[in-house]
């Protein structure tokens, strides 16, 4: 016989969680007095909700799992919502628990009440409110087991708080399983259609493989690299995707889309036929849908029918797991199959000279001081391409996709659909916490890292010995990059006048400050501070403030459309 706080706290422990991230508050007492006197979860206190969504979401991106939030109700309840929102536009898997004022004052306004179910039903895959104790147990296994089934995302379980009064008592069972009819997503891909797409595959003579976060998932990585292993196909990754396909391997042309390599959108461009792999074809990918990739024959295998064909049409498309589908291909391909060869080295042949003309070619002058390009690759380079890495948005995290190189995945976290400020530090947190024994970076701006600052007490009291490294160019770059090229260098709003001392704060915090100011030394004092395993470093690099990052695709145009440095566009 178990409270309703109680059966919250011990559901959690049979669904197998070990952390918890949140703040306490009035509504949600009874869960933290449960929670006190039990040893199987541990609570991580951060120091504003939204980095415990943050940090939550990042748990449940590098360990495949699914992270969980505690929030009191109204303020702290709706300060999840940025958190929310992120893991739903990159379908990440999590559960948030928002205390709730009692069941008789709803919609009274009473005291720090909202109608959490209400702000955040366009964001969640499902919500819940508890009506009675004693659905505790079902409600949560049927979270979980909604967020990560399908397309994974966010489910949020909104508990009122005399639902968990620790003087009322229920019989407790935790169900085994869950079955909720009208949730039953597709796991097997159609047969005919995957013998279709191996068919037009193997007929193809410019084929490349475009694939997304939902290999990640699926964890089908294995099976992608094999398939273009056995089949020579080149391969790009989305933003969300990099990690699917090995960054060091010679068929890897880069990330595509808006930021992304010169050789990644001209082989889209001209590509005869698109497997597209648990990707959605999103706007920063397609550029103008109507002139994209126009002589390809795509081929879409994902999870959520309504990705498929939802912005481009897929001529074949496959509802299915991607790992399931990938391997179905592989046992129709065998080891004997092979696209006809001559036609394929053609198509090399071709993407080699795209890879000549640009490479992420950069200007390597110093006169301007140290090149942002230039931090990456050194950091890549001290850490063995082996850290796991974080970003912000924004310049620098186009920097850290492009120019460090990732052979894993789950290897690099970062907010793509919602472009949220602010994750870097908290996705940092996670991760160490959960790989203690990896190196783990957060490469950031000094814009998006003041919105998470005060992270910097919560990482001291957990000793989560993260690196932060600060592409410190005193102004939202991308925002200027934009005015630069779109408003005539009208830079409103874009500078940041009245930075911090960065090392000074860090040091306030309890933590270890580096400051890099030449780019001569630039790459010792990196190595220096990343031989630093006990310790948070926060390592502020100034860097040149008129770089722009580029290739960057024309707005409007086809994904051959670039510009490609400052005065030299495609």
């Amino acid at each position: 016989m178990l409270s309703g706080a109680e059966m919250l706290v011990q559901a959690l422990t049979d669904e197998g969680v070990k952390y918890i991230f949140g703040y306490p508050g009035g509504a949600v007492l009874h869960i933290y007095d449960a929670l006190f006197q039990q040893e199987a979860i541990e609570h991580i206190l951060v120091r504003h909700e939204q980095a415990a969504g943050h940090m939550a979401d990042a748990y449940s991106r590098v360990t495949g799992s699914t992270g969980v939030v505690l929030a009191t109700s109204g303020p702290g309840a709706t300060n999840t919502v940025t958190a929310i929102a992120t893991a739903f536009m990159d379908s990440v898997p999590m559960v948030v628990i928002s205390g709730q004022v009692p069941s008789s004052l709803i919609g009274e306004d009473a005291f720090q009440e909202t109608d959490m179910v209400g702000v955040s039903r366009p964001i969640v895959k499902h919500s819940f409110q508890v009506r009675h104790a004693s659905e505790i147990p079902s409600i949560v296994k049927k979270a979980f087991h909604i967020a990560q089934s399908g397309r994974p995302g966010p489910v949020v379980i909104d508990v009122p708080k005399d639902m968990t009064a620790p003087s009322e008592k229920f019989a407790y069972e935790y169900p085994e399983e869950v079955f909720i009819r009208s949730y039953q997503p597709s796991l097997k891909g159609h047969t005919g259609q995957i013998k279709k797409a191996v068919e037009t595959l193997l007929s193809a003579q410019r084929p490349v493989v475009y694939a997304g976060g939902g290999v990640i998932w699926s964890k089908a990585h294995e099976e992608l690299t094999d398939l273009a292993h056995r089949l020579n196909l080149p391969v790009t990754n989305t933003l969300m995707g990099l990690g699917t396909f090995p960054g060091s391997d010679r068929q890897f042309l880069g990330m595509l889309g808006m930021h992304g390599t010169y050789e990644a959108n001209m082989s889209m461009h001209h590509a005869d036929v698109i497997l597209a792999v648990g990707a959605r074809f999103d706007d920063r990918v397609t550029n103008n849908v109507k002139k994209f990739c126009p002589n390809a024959t795509i081929i879409h295998i994902d999870i959520d029918p309504a990705s498929i064909s939802k912005t481009i049409l897929a001529h074949i498309p496959i509802v299915g797991d991607v790992k399931s589908v990938l391997t179905d291909m592989l046992d129709i391909i065998g080891d004997d199959k092979e696209l006809e060869q001559h036609a394929l080295l053609d198509w090399w042949s071709q993407i080699n000279e795209w890879r000549k003309r640009h490479g992420l070619r950069y200007d390597t002058s110093t006169d301007e001081g140290i090149k942002p390009q230039s931090v990456v690759q050194a950091l890549c380079k001290v850490t063995d391409g082996k850290a796991i890495i974080t970003s912000d948005v924004g310049q620098h995290q186009m920097f850290a996709a492009l120019y460090y190189t990732y052979d894993e995945p789950r290897q690099w976290l970062n907010s793509g659909g919602l472009g949220t400020m602010g994750v870097g530090l908290p996705y940092a947190m996670a991760a160490k916490l959960a790989n203690p024994e990896r190196d783990v970076v957060c490469i950031t701006g000094e814009g998006s890292i003041q919105m998470n600052i005060q992270e910097l007490s919560t990482c001291l009291q957990y000793n989560l010995p993260v690196k932060i490294l600060n592409l410190n160019n005193a102004q939202l770059g991308m925002v200027k990059q934009w005015q630069d090229m779109l408003y005539e260098g009208r830079h409103a709003q874009s500078y940041m006048n009245s930075l911090p001392d960065f090392v000074k704060l860090a040091e306030s915090y309890g933590h270890v400050g580096v400051k890099i100011t030449d780019p001569a030394t630039m790459e010792a004092q990196l190595a220096e501070a990343m031989a630093i395993k006990d310790r948070l470093v926060f390592i502020d690099v100034y860097v040149d403030r008129n770089e722009h990052v580029y290739p960057m695709q024309i707005a409007g145009q086809t994904m051959r459309d670039m510009w490609l440095t400052k005065g030299e566009r495609t």
